[in-house]
Parts: C-alpha cells; structure tokens; sequence
C-alpha cells in the first residue's frame, strides 16, 4: 500500500484521513472507497482507455496542463489514443472545478461517466500533484533505437523446455530486427496524429542460480546491470513465487511466463499468465470430486505426488478446497527414489486416487491394480501422450487445461509453419507454442502503444486487446481485465478414447472454476 496520500486516493479511493473516498454520479449514484478510485476508469498508467464507443482520456499532468496545439506537430506529447490536443489546458483552480463539479477546462459539462468527488483543499492538492508526477517518462530499457527485453529461466528448469523457448524467441526477436530501422513519418488521419520509431528488440537472457531465496537478488543485479522495459516467456520449475515477487518490486511487466505453478497475489499487476497450471487442474479436479461427493459414488480422496515438484503447490491447493466441502482427503508425498506402488497399496477401490505426478512415474502405474476413479494432472504426466498402462486407461480422467486437440489445430498450426520455415526443432509443442504466442502478443501491443513507452500502459494495453486476438494457440479465447492476470480460465476434464494411443475425449463441457 502507498504512503503516498494523492496515490492512497487515486488507487485505493482512501482519503489521507483513512476515510473512503466519497463521489457521486449526475443522478444521485453515490460511490465510495475503491468503487470510486479514479484508477477504475483512467487505470493505473493515469493514460486512460477506450472502451467500444466510451473513451477516457489521459489525466496525468503532461496531458492536462499542455497548451492546445495548432497541429499534430506541436503537440509534443507521447501518443494516447483519447488524448485531446485542443483543448485549452487546465489550471490546478479549473482541475479542482472538474474533479469536483464536472466541468471542464472550457467552462462546459463533462460526460455522465465523470463522477463528482467530495475532495477538501489539502486532499485536492495531494490528487494534482500525484497527477503532475504521474507523467510518463522514459522507462529502463528504451533506448533512442532499442528496446530492451529480458527472459528469466530458474535453475530447476527443464533443460529440454528451456531450449525449445529459447529457440523461439531468438529466432523472433532476430526476425524482428530483420525490418529497417529508423523514425517513421508521422501518420496523419482525420482525428490523430501518431509518432513512431522503429527499435530494434534486444533480449537478454537471465539465468537464475542457486535456492530460491537468493533469486530475488540476482534478478536486481540483472536490472541494474541489464535495464529491460519488460520481461518476456520465462521458463520455471516448481518455485516461481520469487520471481513473481521481483516483477511487482520492480514495477516491471513479466508477460506469459512458461511456469507449471504461477504466482498471483491478489493485489498483483504486472505478472501475467496465460493459465493457472496445476492450480487451475486442482480446481477442474475439485468441481468433479464434489460432484462425485454429493451424488455419493466416493467417500474419501487420496493424492500422490514427488516431493519438491509441481504436483506438490497442486495438492495443496485441492486438498484445501475439498477440505472446505467437507470432504476427507490424504495426501502423500513420494521421496526421492521411493516407489510409487507402495504408496498406492492399501487405497479403498471405491475411493477416488488423484494422481500429480510425471511420465516416469506413471509408466511404473502397470504394476498395480487401479481404484474404480482415477483423477490425473495432464499438464505433469503429458497431456494426451502420457504413458497411462492399458489397465489404468479406462478409469483414468485427465485434467486439460488447453483447448481439445482437433479443436486447436488450425491455430497451432499458424506456429508450427513458422518454426517449419525457420528450421526450429519442436521439442515441446506446447511450451513453444505459448512462447510464440507470447511474443506475438508483445510485438502487437507494442504497435497499439506508438513511442508511450510506460510500463504501466504496456499491461493495460495487453489486458484491453487480447480477447481480440484470433491466434490464440493452445487455448480456445484470452481475456484479460484490470484484477484478472490468467488470461485463460478454464480446462476440460479428458479420458482416453482407445486403449491405446493419444485420441481423447472430453467429459464434458469447457469448466471455469
């Protein structure tokens, strides 16, 4: 929380009182606290956003107190696409007048959807000079012609993962660069003016080393070694939470990161997923079971995973969430090198067996007689290629965070032509696929955002545009809002269709838990 009292009011619609915020809208609407923060509608940026045929424009200081200009050329302000350039500027007097009465710096009533803020003087003054400091400048790793970007990989990583990611994104930044390079005329229209460089992208890649405590660190050091206006992909293992951590301390936007086990706290902004991972197949797994519950076909569940994997936060997480419907569940971590078919023995074959565990363990699943109901993490054991022994596949239900195989094809088959022409080996369809994906999106945003390179703006650009984008991978539609950071919310619950082979089929539905 900020210490800021113009920033408490501005976010958090907390006057420097404690008191909330109170404004009311024409009609007599009342808001108070967070309900009413200005954050809502102009955003954290202060840069404000378009919504169909409602525009808010920019509020920080730039923007409202820059003389009109005669022409696009004069007005020398980074490009917002609802800024207005000639409009007679504001005053800190005429400022107040709007925040407080709705009327503009021309004497005229603004829009309905400005509400009317109940602000004494002192709480006034500390809103405008949080404005006037809310001006965009020149964020770490923009150069004159570079952006600088920066892709993390912890230590625990796959190394087969890892290659297969970086592939994709060094050939893409490559490409990237491949564009001739120089300032681009401005683009005239009939309402705007936009004023673009061509950069070149530099990546850097960031390799973490040793336990998880000192990630943190080291990822400080990259920074101030290695300035990057963003962060890019990213590969993780079981622990992701420091790195979560450095992205919001940094302020620095970390987008769509190739992590089984994402971090997103509930006041988090600048990590963004494409999917929950494990924690999102613990809510598939949670919704059947408590169906299973209450038409009382199980009694009790039972979960295995390794120790110090994935699987581990995944069990967790469904053992907390049965546990608040009341049902019993146990859970049982493996040791390294401990075998699997002794954690098995002695489970009830009318209770349901829950599995968080990788291909390796789960070819040793042929040696032991299943229960009657098996729930199983696809993203850990492989999707439809895990290694499920004949015996197990017909009782086994698979947890699918992706959209269906026939159904995704034509989209991930944009993807593969491109690693086809670029002769890039496809060693994980999947992580590939998101990486792609996530450069895709990044370069996208970055072509909306013309030469406003703020942070902030860069998030909530991607949060308005992406449930637009066609190519969507693996999944069958992202969306995004300010408070949301998985783009994509919901899973299948699978089986196999033959005893042999990968052809499955659904359940049922698409499930958002």
């Amino acid at each position: 929380m900020s210490a800021d009292p113009g920033e408490k009011i501005f976010r958090e619609g907390v006057l420097p009182s404690g008191a909330p915020l109170v404004a009311t809208r024409d009609g007599g609407m009342r808001m108070e606290g967070a309900a009413g923060a200005c954050v809502n509608c102009h955003r954290r940026s202060g840069l404000g956003s378009k919504s169909g045929l409602t525009s808010i424009p920019p509020i920080t200081g730039r923007y409202l107190f820059h003389p009109p200009a005669r022409s696009g050329e004069d007005l020398n302000i980074p490009y917002v696409a609802t800024m207005r350039g000639d409009r007679e500027p504001y005053t800190d007097t005429t400022l107040a007048r709007a925040i407080r009465d709705g009327i503009d710096a021309q004497g005229r009533s603004m829009s309905y959807l400005m509400p009317h803020f109940a602000l004494d003087d002192s709480e006034m003054a500390a809103l405008i000079a949080y404005l006037k400091r809310l001006d965009p400048r020149r964020a770490p790793g923009v150069g004159d012609g570079v952006l600088h970007f920066a892709t993390i990989i912890t230590p625990d990583a796959d190394p087969v993962k890892r290659q297969g990611m970086l592939d994709v994104l060094e050939h893409y930044v490559a490409e990237k660069n491949a564009f001739p390079l120089g300032v681009t005329p401005p683009l005239r229209s009939s309402r705007k003016m936009m004023y673009m460089v061509n950069r070149q992208w530099q990546l850097h890649v960031w390799t973490l080393s040793g336990p998880p405590q000192t990630w943190e660190a080291q990822l400080e050091q990259h920074m101030a070694a290695e300035p990057v206006f963003a962060v890019v992909s990213g590969l993780g293992g079981k622990d992701w939470a420091p790195v979560s951590a450095f992205c919001e301390h940094a302020a620095v936007p970390c987008l769509f990161p190739n992590v089984e086990v994402p971090q997103a706290g509930h006041d988090d902004f600048h990590a963004l997923y494409f999917s929950g991972g494990v924690l999102l197949e613990a809510g598939l797994f949670a919704a059947d079971i408590a169906d299973a519950a209450r038409n009382r076909t199980l009694k009790a569940v039972h979960q295995v995973y390794r120790a110090d994997d994935s699987g581990e936060a995944g069990a967790h997480a469904l053992a907390s969430a049965l546990r608040g419907k009341g049902i019993d569940v146990s859970s049982r971590a493996l040791a390294p090198g401990e075998s699997l078919a002794k954690a098995l023995r002695g489970i009830p074959e009318d209770d349901a067996l829950v599995l968080w565990l990788r291909p390796a363990d789960i070819v040793s699943l042929g040696k032991t007689i299943p229960p009657h109901t098996v729930f199983m993490s696809g993203l850990l054991g492989g999707l439809e290629r895990a290694p499920l022994p004949i015996g197990w596949r017909g009782v086994t239900h698979l947890s699918y965070p992706f959209d269906l195989p026939e159904r995704r094809r034509v989209r991930v088959d944009y993807a593969l032509g491109w690693f086809a022409i670029r002769h890039i080996p496809v060693v994980d369809e999947q992580v590939q696929a998101d990486t792609f994906l996530a450069c895709g999106l990044l370069a996208e945003t970055l072509s909306h955002m013309a030469d406003t390179f703020v942070r902030d703006y860069l998030v909530e650009i991607i949060e308005d545009m992406v449930e637009r984008r066609v190519i969507t991978g693996y999944y069958p539609r992202l969306t995004l809002a300010p408070g949301q950071r998985f783009a994509s919310k919901g899973g299948y619950m699978v089986h196999f269709a033959d005893a042999n082979g990968t052809r499955i089929v659904a359940d049922g539905d698409w499930v958002v838990p």
